[in-house]
């Protein structure tokens, strides 16, 4: 978090000097604070919006209402608000802005391929987002990424209007040089924070599976969960680049990893939310419970 916030600073202070205006690191640091906060204190609402759930109805799923409360119950944690997505994708998620007001939902296409033991991995690593406040990072550093990504656009229209004009000509060689870096930096930015909120994504979805695999001391039962859900993965009708790192699995389904080699290219995986199944898998089988 303390990389992002360098970045943005980073941007907002290399525009202040091409600008000669210091009010506007002062205006980027103010607007990212509050996009911070706005964005972590409606997260939940936002979400679901997203994605139309229903309130898991325990009349009709008695037994996984009654495995994710036994679980929070186990893990210290309040039951979290329980959702369901008509989809048959196989998929969940965790969200909103503290453990008091959270979030698990999980889709109906789950439901149909895992069994008690699996559903009990899945729930397990929600709740383990919710416990490690995965919430907090995940919805910073999605914010953060768009922020970037803004300044860099305002940079850039600035330049096509002739943002540059009339500045004192004994300058002009520094100012071409603050140019050129802040050229450079509204390319690259964007796609560096995207690189950092996509390794933060995946570390935690390690931290989560571990996490999980140590409240229900199977780990065995999110290992198979997730070679189910990679041998035939199905694309979330509602999927969104804005929210994939918050599922188990990438909701596209382009992560077909079931034969268990990563022969993943190191390129491909650093532009990944979510680790290779078979690293997470093997992680998982080698944990010493």
């Amino acid at each position: 978090m303390s990389l992002f916030f360098g970045v943005v600073m980073a941007i907002g202070f290399v525009f202040s000097e091409i600008y000669n205006n210091p009010g506007v690191l002062y205006i980027a640091i103010i607007f990212s604070v509050l996009m911070n906060v706005t964005s972590y204190w409606f997260s939940d609402k936002i979400v679901l919006k997203l994605h139309p759930a229903e309130p898991v109805d325990f009349k009709k799923y008695p037994e996984l209402y009654r495995i994710l409360e036994n679980l929070s119950i186990t893990a210290g944690l309040p039951m979290p608000k329980f959702y369901i997505i008509n989809d048959p994708a196989a998929n969940a998620f965790a969200t909103g802005r503290d453990p008091e007001h959270a979030v698990v939902c999980v889709t109906t296409g789950i439901l149909e391929r895992l069994d008690r033991t699996e559903l009990e991995g899945v729930l397990a690593h929600e709740l383990s987002h919710i416990g490690n406040r995965d919430m907090l990072v995940s919805t910073v550093a999605v914010v953060l990424v768009g922020f970037v990504s803004i300044l860099s656009d305002m940079f850039f229209r600035s330049m096509h209007w002739g943002g540059f004009r009339n500045r004192d000509n004994d300058k002009g060689r520094a100012q071409g040089i603050l140019i050129v870096v802040g050229l450079v930096l509204a390319i690259l930015a964007p796609i560096i924070a995207r690189l950092i909120h996509l390794a933060v994504s995946r570390r935690r979805e390690f931290l989560a599976d571990t996490s999980g695999a140590l409240l229900t001391r199977y780990p065995e039962g999110l290992a198979s969960a997730l070679e189910k859900i990679s041998r035939n993965p199905r694309p979330l009708a509602t999927a969104s680049n804005a929210t994939a790192h918050l599922f188990l699995e990438n909701p596209f389904g382009g992560d077909k990893d079931g034969d268990g080699k990563d022969d993943t290219p190191w390129l491909v995986k650093i532009f990944m939310t979510h680790p290779p199944i078979s690293q997470r898998v093997k992680a998982l089988r080698e944990l010493k419970i």
